[in-house]
């Protein structure tokens, strides 16, 4: 029987595996939306957003069903009211201030993080009324990896 290559996607073309590469490849790219800042202030790197309408976002928090289903964190550093900005869905965000989004300029390494009652805000304590939304992990002090969970109703 003949050795069979799979085809693979190469610069948008269909080509067979070249001798040497493997299928088994990670990506580092996390996705990345472009969306509208509908809160009436700036928001700021590491916050977390909802969708709040058509290619629109505003701070999430954890009070209200709609507020506690966040699709990702700001990725630029500001992104002004009215303003188009870079929503962070997956992957690992660095920063080098967390302070306006958990309180601290580093985070703790190795804790879980969850959607805070404080628009905006993330926690290392689950809250106790509303919705518990688990953000994500931070891997050091300045990076966060982003594994956002559905919110679950106290």
């Amino acid at each position: 029987m003949a050795l069979r290559k799979p085809l693979v996607l190469v610069d948008g073309g269909l080509q067979q595996l070249q001798s040497g590469d493997t299928l088994d490849a990670t990506s580092n790219n996390p996705d990345v939306i472009s969306l509208t800042n509908a809160n009436a202030a700036a928001i700021t790197i590491g916050q977390p957003v909802f969708s709040s309408a058509a290619d629109n976002v505003d701070l999430a928090d954890a009070s209200a069903v709609g507020s506690a289903k966040p699709i990702g964190l700001v990725q630029t550093a500001s992104i002004a009211a009215s303003a188009v900005g870079a929503i962070q869905l997956d992957g690992v965000l660095h920063s080098d201030d967390w302070t306006a989004v958990a309180g601290a300029a580093t985070l703790t390494s190795g804790a879980t993080y969850f959607l805070d009652v404080t628009a905006g805000q993330i926690t290392e304590t689950a809250p106790t009324s509303g919705y518990v939304t688990e953000i994500g992990v931070s891997i050091s002090t300045t990076d966060f990896a982003i594994d956002i969970k559905a919110p679950i109703k106290l």
